[in-house]
C-alpha cells in the first residue's frame, strides 16, 4: 500500500475497517484491543501505536505492519523546554481530579485527561495520569 498524502493514522484505520465491513468493536474484539484504545487510535489521540498494537491491526485488517506505520507520527516535543513542575503539577491534579483548569503547555488550550490503572511489577495496581491536548501534539504517557 503507497500512503496518501495528509491522511492520518485515524483515517487510515477507519477507512480499512469499514472497506472490511467491521465496527469497532468488532474490530476490538478480532484484535483483542481493548475497545477504548481502539477508539482512541480512530478519534486520533493515539499518533504512534506500541508495536504489538500495530501487529494486532495489522493482522486484523489484513495489512502489514508496515503499511500502518507509515501514517504514524511520532510526537517530537521537548520536554526539557517545558518547565518539569508544571509537567508534574498537572500529573498532581488529575490524580487529584482538580482537571477543569488544566492549560497545554505548549498551546494554552484544555487538555483532555483520564487515570489509567496499570499493574507494577508486584501486580499492584497504580493509578497513571495521562493528558492530552485538544489542539497540538502534547502528550503526558
Amino acid at each position: 500500500m503507497t500512503k496518501q498524502e495528509n491522511k492520518s493514522l485515524a483515517e487510515f484505520i477507519c477507512e480499512r475497517r469499514e472497506k472490511l465491513g467491521m465496527s469497532t468493536l468488532g474490530l476490538a474484539k478480532k484484535t483483542a484491543i481493548n475497545p477504548e484504545e481502539l477508539e482512541d487510535i480512530e478519534s486520533g489521540k493515539e499518533l504512534f501505536l506500541a508495536a504489538t498494537v500495530r501487529q494486532k491491526l495489522a493482522k486484523g485488517l489484513k495489512l502489514n505492519p508496515s503499511d500502518i506505520k507509515e501514517y504514524e507520527r511520532i510526537i517530537l516535543v521537548k520536554y526539557d523546554s517545558i518547565n518539569q513542575e508544571y509537567i508534574n503539577n498537572i500529573k498532581k491534579a488529575i490524580l487529584q481530579g482538580d482537571t477543569e483548569n488544566l492549560r497545554c503547555p505548549i498551546c494554552k488550550s484544555k487538555l483532555n485527561v483520564k487515570i489509567v490503572e496499570l499493574p507494577d511489577l508486584e501486580n499492584n495496581i497504580k493509578q497513571h495520569p495521562k493528558a492530552q491536548c485538544s489542539k497540538c501534539t502534547f502528550q503526558i504517557k
